[in-house]
C-alpha cells in the first residue's frame, strides 16, 4: 500500500475513476476533517508552518498566473501536471516572505 504522499508525487495524471475513488473517500471523511480544521484554527500556527503555507500561496499563483495564459482551456489532468512542476525556489522563497 502506497502512502499518500508517494501517490501524490507521481508525475502521472489521475484517471477519472480514481478521482471518483477520492472522492468518495473525502466525502465520508468529510465530517472528520471538518472536526480537524475546527481544532487546528483554534491552536497557533508556528513558523515553519506560516513559511510553508506562504510558499504553497506563492506557487499557487505563479501557476495559476502560467497556466492561464499559457492554456486558457486545459484539461483537469493537464492541470494536475503543470501543478507538479517545481517553480523557481528563489521566486518562492522571495514571495513566501
Amino acid at each position: 500500500m502506497e502512502t499518500f504522499k508517494e501517490f501524490t508525487s507521481k508525475n502521472e495524471a489521475l484517471s477519472i475513476a480514481t478521482r471518483n475513488k477520492m472522492k468518495a473517500a473525502a466525502r465520508k471523511n468529510k465530517a472528520k476533517i471538518m472536526l480537524g480544521k475546527k481544532k487546528a484554527a483554534k491552536k497557533l500556527a508556528s513558523p515553519e508552518q506560516l513559511k510553508k503555507r506562504a510558499e504553497k500561496q506563492a506557487k499557487n499563483l505563479i501557476i495559476k498566473k502560467i497556466a492561464k495564459k499559457l492554456f486558457p482551456s486545459v484539461k483537469q489532468a493537464d492541470r494536475d501536471k503543470l501543478k507538479k512542476q517545481k517553480a523557481e525556489q528563489s521566486v518562492l522563497d522571495r514571495m513566501g516572505k
